[in-house]
């Protein structure tokens, strides 16, 4: 009998939609957009201070990300240890997904150094100014690794559940009857 995980599975990818499109949202539109202000210590506060604001709603997507990933393995941890890939699947898309919240928690540590030290500006948002101070030059060469870490990282996850998604539909060329009972269908 099939089982419907439709709330885990909603949790997960909306989640990960969440991670996904804001951090890149931020890296494109937030840093583009600030690098632009006149003001070189401008750019650094607005960047810091809208990536700040968007800290705990990508907390919580990366929580409720993590919460439906957690429920999907439990209700299908028979289908991981039987089904040729799954398991795979599952032990990388928890490496990347450890690796991308690393780069999540180093970036906004990142962020937050950059916003302590915002007055003394920046050539650009991850771009050190001459005589830029060390912690500052350090923080903001961090920012402009994570800044694209982070959505391709996200988007790896993104690629290994449609991998999952697809590695759950019925066999080609085999239907299954309203018993449940796989019936081979030849010609189609």
């Amino acid at each position: 009998m099939s089982q419907r995980n439709t709330v885990l599975r909603t949790l997960h990818d909306v989640g990960l939609a969440a991670w996904f499109g804001g951090s890149l949202m931020g890296a494109v539109g937030l840093n583009g957009a600030a690098a632009t202000a006149h003001e070189p210590s401008e750019r650094l506060r607005i960047a810091a201070q809208g990536w700040a604001r968007w800290t705990p709603v990508q907390l919580a997507a990366i929580a409720v990300h993590g919460a439906g990933a957690l429920g999907l393995v439990v209700t299908n941890r028979g289908r991981i240890a039987a089904q040729q890939g799954a398991k795979t699947n599952s032990l990388l898309k928890t490496a990347v997904t450890a690796a991308a919240g690393a780069a999540s928690v180093i970036g906004g540590l990142a962020g937050a150094e950059i916003l302590r030290r915002s007055d003394e500006g920046g050539a650009g948002v991850t771009e050190p100014s001459e005589d830029a101070s060390k912690q500052l030059a350090t923080a903001q060469r961090i920012e402009k690794v994570t800044q694209w870490a982070i959505p391709a990282l996200t988007g790896v996850l993104l690629v290994l559940g449609a991998q999952q998604g697809e590695q759950q539909r019925p066999v080609a060329g085999w239907l299954h009857d309203v018993s449940g009972r796989a019936k081979r269908v030849v010609g189609r």
